[in-house]
């Protein structure tokens, strides 16, 4: 009988998640706004886009970005809560204040379902530019690692130290990178570089239909329920999110994310057609997976309390939750190419 159950449960999970399959994507978006129009836009972008001459490139360094990532990495593992993540935060404080961030901390304490008799303090780091303008955006990524790579067949791996250099560490360098540009940046909008923690503080994994597995984002999820008190009492407003995830690594490849055309398709479609005006390969119009391109991400609670968020990130990283994950996998052409576009892109915005 319980063999029976956990099987009926699956088949009807399938079935469920067939049903869910994303609809296809439209044709992509041409990079001459003159002759095609993307959907109605929400609160950010009303103007249609100018051509790739209207905006200036800025000059990304991207050997200083896996600079910062083998920085960021020489300091261990960064698990939520350790000394390696109080070290990181330090570091980064530094680095923000530095180039002219307004660094503001949000603590908090979680509890992990496996670790139920140990709260944890976190606390995400959010680096502000132009902090007098109400309407913002931002650009984030988590900042934690992972306790375990749990992506290795061999599970005597698992608890070796595992540094992260892609799946984190890289998008906390990217915003390493993008606040040497942003101080006096043309934008008609500020600026928030955000850093989610506890994104990773994973012990115990989810066995589908059968145990639930320990809960991920509780940086994402505490920063919008912060964001929502903010707005409910008039003081800020956020037009738009782009996550950053494992894309910095040579290869990538930069697919639509489900979630992320569900929820703010305008967004997607904008940023896409940027990248495709800057000549950035990386970024493909399609989608993620080819059967589900569904990705559980940081970006769902953003879009959960009305910030329109997009997710960049590659599919397809072989290294994903590997001990492999390590800073020579960092491709400084890449971390150009998505610079680029995220700069090209913040131009825009009014």
């Amino acid at each position: 009988m319980r063999t029976g159950w956990i099987i009926g449960v699956v088949l009807i999970g399938v079935l469920l998640g067939c049903s869910q399959a994303a609809r296809p994507l439209p044709p992509a978006p041409t990079t001459d706004a003159g002759t095609d129009d993307p959907p109605k836009r929400d609160k950010f972008g009303e103007d249609r886009l100018p051509k790739a001459a209207d905006v200036k490139t800025y000059p990304i360094d991207g050997d200083r970005v896996v600079k910062y990532v083998k920085q960021l990495c020489d300091l261990g593992p960064r698990v939520s809560g350790s000394d390696g993540m109080a070290k990181q935060q330090k570091l980064l404080t530094k680095h923000f204040e530095d180039l002219g961030g307004k660094v503001t901390r949000q603590d908090f304490r979680a509890t992990q379902r496996s670790r139920a008799a140990a709260p944890v303090a976190m606390c995400n780091l959010v680096v502000s530019f132009f902090p007098d303008r109400k309407k913002r955006i931002i650009f984030c990524s988590h900042y934690d690692t992972r306790p375990s790579a749990h992506e290795e067949t061999d599970r005597n791996n698992w608890n070796r130290p595992f540094l992260s250099a892609n799946d984190g560490t890289g998008g906390a360098a990217m915003l390493m990178e993008l606040a040497h540009h942003l101080k006096d940046f043309p934008t008609g909008v500020g600026v928030d570089l955000v850093l989610f923690d506890g994104e990773e503080y994973i012990f115990e994994m989810a066995i589908p239909y059968v145990k639930e597995g320990d809960k991920y984002f509780f940086g994402s999820e505490h920063f919008a329920a912060e964001f929502k008190k903010a707005k409910a009492a008039g003081t800020k407003d956020y037009a738009a999110a782009i996550l950053l995830d494992l894309c910095q690594a040579e290869g990538a490849r930069l697919a639509i994310e489900g979630h992320s055309w569900a929820s703010a398709p305008q967004l997607v479609t904008e940023l896409w057609r940027v990248a495709a005006q800057q000549g950035a390969k990386s970024f493909k119009w399609e989608q993620g997976y080819q059967r589900s391109f569904y990705v559980t991400d940081d970006h769902i609670a953003l879009n959960e309390v009305g910030i329109p968020a997009v997710d960049v990130l590659d599919f397809d990283y072989p290294h994903w939750h590997k001990l492999t994950d390590t800073p020579d996998k960092i491709s400084p052409k890449q971390c150009v190419e998505v610079g680029t576009v995220l700069l090209a892109w913040l131009q825009l915005q009014k």
